[in-house]
């Protein structure tokens, strides 16, 4: 009895731990996200057409890693509000769903 309650309570703890650690991952994605959202918000304020070669190779890298299908196109030929869209596309995927949400 008392191995089967060790037992179960290690269970709970590894669970909780990927838990947290798939929040944390999941949240550090969703600010990295917003910040290069701003930064295209800040270049689309500013009447700006050329994207900044750090900017466009973070979004690239990010929308590689999460296999969004713009990731295929060359970086250099995708617009700020296409990258906006693949970003918002990936937010989109990271957020938590209830199972009282409309769609």
């Amino acid at each position: 009895m008392i191995q089967e309650t060790c037992t179960r309570i290690e269970e709970l703890e590894d669970y909780w731990t990927s838990e947290i650690r798939a929040r944390h991952a999941r949240r550090n994605k969703i600010r990295d996200i917003d910040d290069m959202l701003n930064q295209f918000e800040m270049l689309n304020l500013a009447d700006e057409q050329l994207i900044p070669g750090d900017l466009r190779h973070r979004v690239a890298a990010f929308i590689r890693a999460e296999d969004h299908p713009l990731h295929g196109r060359n970086p250099v030929d995708v617009s700020i509000p296409d990258w906006m869209e693949a970003l918002y596309d990936v937010q989109d995927g990271l957020m938590i769903r209830f199972p009282d949400d409309i769609d």
